[in-house]
């Protein structure tokens, strides 16, 4: 009896659940953190309609007769897993509620780039050279920090970059190969949510930078791209002699 009754409610539990975090994300505006935005309105109409099936299909769910007898199979063996399936499935609720309602969203940091290709071709901004070429005939004022590290990844965007000032922000992760003096300003570029999130970054040359701020941390870095001081660095040109100002975290910290 016991086992029917978690059974019923486990599944209503895991929805609610569900739909309770997405209606709450998108009333504080923080939904943008784990999908883009054109998703948005899809995301919370479907959310709608599946708390209205939900409830519904519980509502309509046929109760089985208390006074009827409950039939067992006294040939058949019990194996002793079964037994463990409702401690399973309230774990599983526990889970899902503490990742979805006890801990704060957040944005994705260095410990996925880490684990990602920073300014891969696929995400660096315009992937053919003729957009590149577009870029590097564009107003310098215009261009974003997705448009500035696909024309640094293209060596043939260096011409167009060296001698450009720019401002761009980001968040703070080192440069493997020069963890001490070069630091990029980091986002995501994402597509559809967060799980295809992948990283793109301007490196900046700042000695000693990591005295001053810390990974992870929101900068605002205004510089002249130049050819890279570093003789350890793997990057060619940065964005050099910089001012770097911490700022708070953007309402929008992603690229689309």
């Amino acid at each position: 009896m016991l086992e029917r009754i978690l059974a019923r409610w486990q599944g209503l539990a895991l929805s609610l659940i569900g739909i309770v975090s997405i209606s709450w994300l998108a009333l504080t505006g923080q939904l943008g953190l784990y999908i883009h935005p054109r998703y948005f309105v899809f995301t919370v109409i479907m959310a709608v309609i599946g708390g209205l099936l939900t409830l519904a299909a519980f509502a309509i769910a046929p109760e089985k007769d208390d006074h009827e007898p409950e039939q067992v199979d006294t040939t058949v063996t019990r194996p002793r897993w079964r037994s463990l399936l409702p401690l399973a499935g309230i774990a599983a609720i526990g889970v899902a509620f503490v990742a979805l309602v006890i801990v704060p969203p957040s944005t994705l940091t260095t410990a996925t780039v880490e684990n990602r290709e920073l300014n891969n071709s696929a995400t660096s901004g315009q992937a053919d050279s003729a957009s590149r070429v577009e870029l590097a005939g564009a107003d310098v004022k215009s261009l974003s920090l997705r448009d500035w590290s696909a024309l640094l990844r293209d060596g043939s965007g260096s011409d167009f970059v060296v001698g450009k000032t720019t401002t761009l922000s980001g968040f703070v992760t080192a440069d493997s190969t020069d963890p001490e003096n070069v630091f990029y300003l980091t986002r995501f570029v994402i597509t559809c949510c967060a799980v295809d999130a992948q990283p793109i970054g301007v490196p900046v040359y700042s000695p000693g930078w990591s005295s001053t701020y810390a990974v992870d941390s929101w900068v605002e870095a205004k510089g002249t791209f130049g050819l890279n001081p570093s003789a350890e660095s793997s990057e060619s040109v940065v964005l050099s002699n910089p001012t770097v100002t911490a700022i708070d975290q953007p309402a929008e910290p992603y690229a689309y």
